[in-house]
């Protein structure tokens, strides 16, 4: 299976729309080598603004890029575009709903040797609890390009979330993604395995597993997690009658949350979360990370033994 890393689809989605499209003017906070925005600068030298390592600064120029009427994209790793600035994104950009683009990589703890100190694992939480909002975590590169070109259409402000590592490719270039809906990769009758992100690929691979003994997972790419599609959730899990969802993320706060709050209101069922237990994110190879933070399909059916159980 081919694999290429979001941040790389980003890139180049980008510098696709540079050639193109006049109004959009990219900014970085001096990572712009690591988050690919330097492939859009190459292009649109003169539509490309560093602002050095200022993220707040950062999102208020963006805000006031937006308010002249073009469209920001604004770049940098998710821990300092949501952590370090989430004052100006939440009272300069989502407050007076202008039409920004923050686009951030290096996302969970999959950025491998930066450590702790950059893993950002409560990104989706900060981001989805604030109004106005549209949060997208794409599954692959071939999603992810689909989702820079689709909100360059939407007015508003957007937050996307890629990751460094390189992940399978699911999708082929026929796809094609809509705000607010998931998408049914695999059906089943036994279990709703609802992932987001670079996790989806790893629930497709459990359940793969799964059916060879006899269990039909129903695999769900939950990649717009505001505005959130509840109807393809509880239509699945009126079905199945039980659900496991899968992150990079911290449980709390982010995917599990969400449809939590769905099935809470609409359709109790039992539930269990494979994401990051609630604890910081270390120094490692991605794959290391992912064994020690037990984000394999392994753990996702350990996880499906257990909530069919419950059932």
């Amino acid at each position: 299976m081919d694999q290429i890393a979001t941040r790389d689809a980003y890139g180049k989605a980008l510098k696709e729309l540079g050639m193109t499209n006049e109004d959009i003017i990219v900014l970085d906070a001096d990572l712009s080598k690591s988050t690919k925005t330097a492939d859009f600068q190459k292009v649109k030298p003169n539509h490309f603004i560093n602002v050095g390592i200022a993220e707040q600064n950062l999102m208020g120029i963006a805000a006031g890029i937006a308010a002249t009427g073009k469209i920001p994209f604004a770049s940098t790793f998710a821990m300092f575009a949501t952590g370090r600035a989430f004052e100006i994104i939440r009272n300069s950009i989502a407050y007076p709903k202008l039409n920004v683009k923050i686009v951030a990589t290096h996302s969970g703890i999959t950025v491998g040797e930066d450590g702790g100190s950059h893993a950002a694992i409560e990104d989706i939480s900060l981001m989805r609890s604030v109004p106005n909002m549209t949060v997208i975590v794409p599954a692959d590169g071939v999603e992810t390009e689909k989702v820079i070109k689709k909100i360059v259409e939407y007015n508003g402000p957007v937050y996307v979330r890629l990751g460094r590592s390189k992940v399978p490719v699911i999708y082929d270039d026929s796809y094609e993604f809509e705000i607010g809906k998931f998408s049914i990769l695999r059906e089943g009758t036994d279990v709703s395995i609802i992932a987001c992100g670079i996790m989806v690929s790893k629930a497709l691979e459990a359940a793969e597993k799964l059916a060879q003994n006899g269990i039909m997972a129903e695999v769900i790419n939950a990649s717009t997690i505001k505005p959130f599609d509840a109807k393809t959730v509880l239509d699945s899990v009126q079905k199945t009658k039980c659900v496991v969802t899968v992150e990079e993320h911290n449980i709390y706060g982010g995917l599990g949350s969400a449809v939590s709050e769905v099935l809470c209101c609409n359709y109790p069922a039992p539930l269990e979360m494979v994401g990051v237990m609630d604890v910081f994110g270390e120094s490692g190879s991605p794959d290391e990370l992912l064994e020690k933070f037990k984000l394999t399909s392994t753990e996702i059916i350990n996880k499906v033994d257990i909530v069919i159980k419950r059932k």
